[in-house]
């Protein structure tokens, strides 16, 4: 059933290039004036280095946004940056993986100073041909986050257990459909993430991208939705 519906072969590791680095950058900008006086800005690097041992992900991402009226000055309503690294190491087994996380976000308005945490298990490719492919990674690890409350620096830590699956399909057109899925669940609080992405090709390297994010959280301060949306729109230029 699952191989009628996503027409895939099941050859589970098919690097016809090896090695291989792919850069691309993203950028998103959105200016407001008039009535009401707004500025947001997305920026995104995403690379992906592949070799006959290892398959490497590198991601970071800035976000910023302030609002205001012509009489009054402007206000920050968004400030974040997130990155995040995973480096899986090719088993004798072709698709099958031990995998290394690690992220860092910096989000001055998610009731945290920062966060990150490393994790580390098994991962597996069940397929990837020339239309589509799928993987999945899950396996124990630890979170750290910081926070200010009363003027006084609080530190909260723990045993997390992290998994993650993604789904991608190309056309023939060149267009690109991405999904992602995460979740880090831990004793006190469980943090997930969605990404659903849809890029088109303008011309040359140059794609649009539309994209949906989600994320959710168990445990947020009272003052925190526990869930938080994103749609954005931006330019993405392929560098290699």
């Amino acid at each position: 059933m699952i191989r009628t519906l996503y027409h895939a072969d099941f050859s589970p590791d098919t690097d016809d290039e090896i090695p291989r680095f792919s850069l691309d950058g993203e950028l998103g900008l959105l200016i407001n004036t008039g009535n009401t006086s707004a500025a947001s800005v997305k920026a995104a690097i995403n690379a992906d280095h592949e070799t006959e041992s290892w398959s490497s992900l590198y991601f970071a991402e800035l976000l910023y946004k302030e609002s205001g009226t012509p009489t009054t000055r402007r206000d920050v309503s968004a400030q974040r940056f997130y990155s995040s690294a995973q480096f899986d190491y090719k088993l004798l087994t072709p698709g099958r993986r031990l995998f290394m996380y690690g992220d860092y976000e910096d989000d001055q308005f998610n009731g945290y100073d920062h966060r990150a945490s490393l994790a580390a298990g098994y991962s597996q490719r069940l397929w990837r041909n020339e239309d589509s492919e799928f993987k999945y990674s899950i396996g124990p690890g630890f979170s750290f986050i910081e926070a200010d409350e009363d003027n006084t620096s609080v530190v909260n830590d723990g045993i997390i257990v992290r998994a993650s699956a993604e789904y991608r399909y190309r056309w023939s057109s060149g267009a690109k459909l991405r999904q992602f899925l995460s979740t880090e669940a831990g004793q006190e609080n469980t943090k997930s993430r969605s990404e659903t992405s849809l890029s088109a090709n303008v011309f040359g390297s140059l794609a649009m991208k539309l994209s949906f994010t989600l994320n959710h959280e168990t445990d947020t301060a009272e003052d925190v939705n526990p869930l938080s949306t994103e749609t954005s729109v931006a330019l993405v230029y392929q560098f290699f």
